[in-house]
């Protein structure tokens, strides 16, 4: 049974920086961040493949950084200025042969 489990979320102020954590049972090639604010529809924020290719949302590149451990089963992702419009859920991800694994989201919110 494949399990996505997030953490590192909180309440930070305009400016400030989280570090989010997703532990995996299994690491697969292609894992990621995404993100769904209240009305709106989950997006992408970052993925990583196993090679370390990344690829980032506009609205996040050069604010935000993945990385991934794979000796220790985890996914990271560094959030750097963050922005009232970066409140969400933030759910790690996984895609393996056309199926997808979630893990239940940690809330992010950035207000003063």
């Amino acid at each position: 049974q494949v399990t996505l489990v997030e953490s590192g979320g909180g309440l930070v102020q305009p400016g400030g920086s989280l570090r989010l954590s997703c532990a995996a049972s299994v690491m697969f090639n292609a894992m990621g961040w995404y993100r769904q604010a209240p009305g709106k529809q989950r997006e992408l924020v970052a993925a990583i493949t196993e090679s370390g290719k990344t690829n980032y949302a506009d609205s996040v590149r050069g604010r935000f950084t993945i990385s991934r451990d794979d000796a220790k089963n985890t996914l990271h992702l560094q959030m750097n200025s963050l922005k009232p419009e970066d409140t969400a859920v933030y759910y790690c991800a996984a895609e393996d042969y056309g199926k997808d694994y979630w893990g239940k989201g940690t809330q992010v919110t950035v207000s003063s």
